[in-house]
């Protein structure tokens, strides 16, 4: 009895310790978003005991053209995360079906595409961009990141169409649906879990990129990275309206996953790639 208690004691303290060291730096974002330019820059650090201010929130909202960079942020994000969805699940379904040489090591090969940092890519894609002339505009950021998020997409919903049986669509096709009836009606049901998986990754990805959205907008096309970027001035870094724009950044993403984390969790149990 008092080893089951040990042990438990010791999982639990592990626990709060490890929920501790990913909260602290949240935290931090969070309190210093409430302070003024006095408290951030006291000698010594004030984490409980300050009086708050909505002084920096104010100022993003009023003066920092929040709703501008919000807006962009949300038309790049929702449709590069449908492109990637809509595209990435036809080619995984076709890599799943049909029955070719190296089908499941190009599948699995797809990743490795995405293991490229966006750092690697930018030179190129500014300097296409420059000699297109379509740069500062959204519908190019969109693409790239499409570009750049498909080969997760594809890779991860080439596991799960795999774990479909193929009689399910035999069945559908003998009670005479066609092959798009067969996608939509029976096959994209039981993918729920699947595209919120690969969705949800794809929509934090586009949401949080940097490099790429730095080189590629413009003033009015500005995602909210590189918006709060812009609160490191010559004269110093203003501490307070980047925490302040780091928390209204991170509250879309964290919504998206907690109200898909039923599917997400199933997805994650799930979508094993299987040969």
């Amino acid at each position: 009895m008092n080893d089951t208690f040990s042990r438990q004691l010791y999982h639990y303290s592990a626990l709060v310790v490890l929920a501790f060291m990913a909260l602290a730096p949240i935290w931090v974002m969070l309190a210093t978003s409430f302070k003024n330019d006095i408290d951030v820059q006291s000698a010594e650090p004030l984490w409980l005991f300050f009086v708050p201010t909505l002084e920096n929130y104010e100022y993003i909202m009023t003066r920092g053209k929040f709703d501008r960079y919000l807006t962009n942020s949300i038309i790049v994000g929702c449709a590069s995360t449908v492109m990637t969805l809509l595209l990435g699940g036809f080619c995984a379904y076709a890599l799943a079906r049909l029955d070719f040489k190296g089908r499941t090591l190009m599948a699995n090969s797809t990743l490795m595409v995405r293991m490229v940092p966006p750092a690697v890519l930018a030179v190129p894609a500014f300097a296409f961009v420059m000699i297109s002339g379509v740069d500062n505009d959204l519908a190019v950021l969109t693409f790239l990141y499409t570009a750049l998020n498909l080969p997760f997409a594809i890779w991860l919903l080439f596991g799960f169409y795999k774990q479909i049986p193929v009689e399910l669509e035999e069945a559908a096709v003998v009670d005479g649906a066609s092959p798009l009836q067969v996608f939509f009606r029976v096959l994209l049901p039981l993918m729920k879990s699947g595209y919120a998986v690969a969705g949800i990754f794809t929509f934090r990805i586009a949401w949080n990129e940097f490099i790429l959205a730095l080189l590629l907008t413009g003033r009015t096309t500005r995602t909210l990275p590189v918006a709060a970027s812009g609160f490191i001035t010559d004269t110093g870094v203003e501490w307070g309206r980047i925490m302040a724009m780091g928390t209204l950044i991170v509250i879309p993403p964290l919504l998206f996953t907690f109200f898909a984390a039923r599917q997400i969790i199933a997805g994650m149990t799930a979508g094993a790639v299987k040969g």
